[in-house]
């Protein structure tokens, strides 16, 4: 009798310390653990989930510049508004590394490099058409022509027709019957809440990214306020719509110019306000001046530059 219950007892006790281990582990492949002050912290409990933490932000920009510079690049740098508006948001990220942050497992994590997505119709305009994702690490060091030349990449695969590592994984879940799927579904969810998701996994899956980029602008839409995903550790998403003229104001008078609206969902738990609005408002700059801080525009490449560290940021604007 008593062989009988040491065994259950010692099952017990080995399950209870690899949950003290699973507990206590705070190490990831994509992130560096931050201590945060308690009110931070307590934030994680109150608010579990990324969509009861989001909050909406408005922004426009004068989009005058913006179009005559992409007019100059479209032909040197095979560049189109998805490739200079997903490099702004990059360089804006570079310049408030608190923004590249994302919480899991009710902890608070710096994230290791810069990883920006993006979604795209593998078919332009057909309504029957997938979408399609790309994910891309931006880098110091890079002139905005290599980083056209590497999202280009990444479309042409996408809009190949060959199917990509996503679409095979895909594939290899919805093989699975619906309890079956549910189940693998919640054990990824499992395992990434106890940091024993593998790197692999991680850097290749959308989700798990800086931030998500759609230009809704290509589609002729404005954008909408849009959730962030439960899934995966992506707390910023960033909507760019449809470019029109409206009135603004310039020294006091009102005007007609083509306006870019922007809006952007921001997880809460990773920084405050201000520091988003720092984030913001780093993208809008690069925006509003894209010759000054992307370049590209000389047939010659005379004018290429570091997009982060660019030499330009910490000067004043004119």
């Amino acid at each position: 009798m008593s062989g009988r219950m040491t065994t259950p007892l010692i099952v017990a006790g080995v399950l209870v310390a690899l949950w003290l281990l699973l507990e206590f582990k705070t190490s990831r492949p994509d992130g560096t653990l931050v201590n945060v002050p308690p009110y931070r912290r307590i934030m994680q409990y109150l608010m579990p989930t990324r969509n009861e933490s989001v909050v909406y932000f408005d922004a426009a920009i004068d989009a005058t510049k913006f179009n005559a510079w992409l007019d100059k690049v479209k032909e040197t740098c095979g560049s189109g508004t998805t490739h200079a508006t997903v490099a702004a948001v990059g360089i804006g990220l570079a310049a408030t590394p608190n923004m590249n942050r994302f919480v899991e497992g009710r902890r608070l994590y710096q994230r290791k490099g810069l990883w920006l997505t993006f979604s795209m119709l593998r078919t332009r305009l057909d309504r029957e058409a997938k979408i399609g994702t790309v994910k891309k690490e931006f880098v110091d060091g890079e002139t905005f022509k290599q980083w056209c030349d590497r999202l280009n990449g990444g479309i042409s695969e996408e809009r190949s027709g060959k199917k990509t590592s996503g679409d095979k994984e895909l594939d290899l879940f919805n093989l699975l019957p619906r309890p079956l799927l549910a189940v693998a579904a919640k054990a990824i969810n499992l395992a990434n809440y106890y940091n024993v998701l593998p790197g692999f996994f991680i850097k290749d899956d959308p989700m798990h990214s800086s931030i998500f980029v759609a230009n809704l602008g290509s589609l002729n839409m404005g954008p909408g306020y849009h959730h962030l995903y439960e899934y995966g550790n992506c707390p910023l998403f960033i909507m760019f719509g449809k470019t029109e003229l409206a009135p603004m104001v310039e020294n006091g008078e009102v005007v007609v110019r083509p306006r870019m609206p922007i809006r952007f969902s921001f997880d809460e738990r990773i920084d405050h306000g201000l520091g988003a609005r720092h984030g913001i408002d780093a993208v809008l700059r690069v925006l509003r001046d894209p010759e000054r801080f992307l370049g590209c525009t000389a047939a010659d490449g005379s004018d290429a530059k570091p997009m982060w560290p660019n030499p330009e940021w910490d000067k004043p604007d004119a």
